[in-house]
């Protein structure tokens, strides 16, 4: 047998252990098996002197004990250019959408060192999305990431798909998006597929799926595949990048099934021992240069809705935006059902905003505060038996929450109403006015799914 040939010993799941008695292969190494090259395995750990644990990227039905598999001596590589916008794409790069093959010049290995100390960005600019909950309260800056935190069902999906619709829309000529699909059902693959083509600027987008109903493999490497993309346009083509990623729980939830069958003892939590360093190592590579940004925004599920779990608390030391989707929200029609007070921004400061957006942030939340600790008097004895301080405050509280619904371009199919984008002054204005009193007069229902006070006083309210 060749030095750079093994010969598989075991299979397990989508782990197949390899043994190689001649040169050993590296950490990440592409494999393929003898006679048939669409086969391949991609070198995970070690787990003997001779013998390694690599992950089967493909079918294991037609694998056996003592088949031959060949080094490429290479990881996998990711075919990158301005072809692969417009498309939907594998881990490999080879297109899922139907439109013919995609022809590139170039392609990069999807494992990479993150960039050193002395390129990243440190400038700050807010990224307006149109989306009056996110802009005021947690506003995202160029080459920020936000984390869209939620249980099933709660709308993360949709509010992401929202703010790709926006931002893209508006900065089409002078950025591009990449969406990395990990571990979610192809149905919404599709649905933003559609979406974005027809708003028109799916022509600037990306879409890397590794969907549910892949191997723990793929679902894992999909993200990377993802990231590969995102660094070539930053780095070679020096154009601002808008990352989407749906969703980050999976990818650490693929992590834990390969760590399961590789055998690996789990932390006390039942989680990978690797988790932390899985997580840095995606994180750590969507950063900003001095010529180029890239802005993340992930969907992360939070199963059971129970936000102290340790995969979800993984991700929280990357981000600067967190955005908790409240179960109790949504099911009292309030959508987006962004949790203000449970939600939180480094950028949201007097350097950041300037001094009049942060204290009309800062005294909303006040104010919502306080009508939170008021609901159990308001739920026994009833709103007249506040005093009448405290039922202004009340008042004004619903208000503030009935005015952060909206209407999403992308809900326009489901909901039959036209999607609106509010910037980011008007909305500060309004949410002062409400704060000021200015709209007391108005009833609570007048503020649900209005794009701005305009459209009450429009009405003659």
């Amino acid at each position: 047998m060749r030095s750079d040939f093994g010969k598989i010993m075991s299979i397990k799941g989508q782990v197949v252990e390899i043994e190689f008695k001649g040169e050993k292969p590296r950490l990440k190494n592409l494999l393929i098996l003898k006679g048939d090259p669409d086969i391949r395995f991609e070198v995970y750990a070690s787990s003997g002197i001779n013998t390694f644990y690599c992950l089967a990227l493909s079918r294991t039905n037609r694998l056996f004990r003592g088949a031959q598999v060949e080094n490429t001596r290479s990881s996998i590589m990711f075919p990158v250019g301005d072809s692969l916008l417009g498309r939907v794409v594998d881990i490999y790069g080879r297109p899922i959408d139907a439109s013919g093959d995609i022809k590139t010049d170039k392609a990069y290995p999807i494992h990479k060192n993150s960039l050193g100390r002395l390129k990243i960005l440190t400038k700050q600019e807010i990224l307006e999305t149109g989306i009056k909950v996110i802009d005021i309260f947690t506003p995202i800056v160029k080459g920020g990431k936000m984390g869209l935190f939620g249980g099933a069902g709660v709308g993360k999906t949709i509010l992401l798909t929202e703010v790709l619709h926006n931002i893209v829309g508006r900065e089409k000529e002078k950025a591009v998006s990449v969406f990395a699909g990990v571990g979610e059902r192809s149905r919404e693959g599709l649905e933003l597929y559609e979406a974005l083509k027809g708003s028109g600027v799916h022509g600037r987008s990306a879409l890397i799926l590794g969907q549910m109903g892949e191997n723990a493999s793929v679902r894992f490497l999909a993200a990377y595949s993802a990231v590969t993309l995102a660094e070539y346009f930053r780095d070679d083509q020096k154009k601002d990048v808008l990352f989407f990623i749906d969703n980050v729980y999976r990818f650490a939830q693929a992590g834990n099934e390969l760590s399961t069958l590789t055998s690996n003892i789990p932390s006390e939590d039942g989680y990978q021992s690797t988790l932390e360093s899985e997580m840095a190592d995606f994180h750590e590579r969507l950063a900003s240069t001095t010529e180029a940004a890239i802005s993340t925004i992930e969907a992360i599920y939070v199963p059971a809705d129970d936000l102290l779990d340790h995969g979800v608390q993984s991700i929280f030391p990357y981000l600067d935006n967190v955005v908790v989707l409240s179960r109790n929200l949504y099911q009292e029609g309030i959508l987006p059902a962004i949790d203000i007070l449970s939600s939180n921004s480094t950028t949201l400061s007097r350097q950041t905003v300037g001094d009049y957006h942060f204290e009309t942030a800062v005294v909303a939340k006040s104010i919502l505060k306080k009508a939170e600790s008021l609901e159990r008097i308001v739920s026994l004895v009833g709103e007249a038996e506040l005093s009448s301080e405290d039922q202004v405050i009340y008042k004004r509280a619903k208000k503030i929450k009935n005015y952060m619904t909206q209407r999403f371009f992308v809900a326009e199919g489901q909901r039959g109403t036209g999607g609106v984008y509010v910037n980011l002054k008007t909305a500060i204005q309004d949410l002062n006015g409400i704060i000021k009193g200015k709209f007391d007069h108005v009833p609570d229902n007048k503020f649900m799914f209005i794009g701005s006070t305009a459209e009450i006083k429009a009405q003659g309210t």
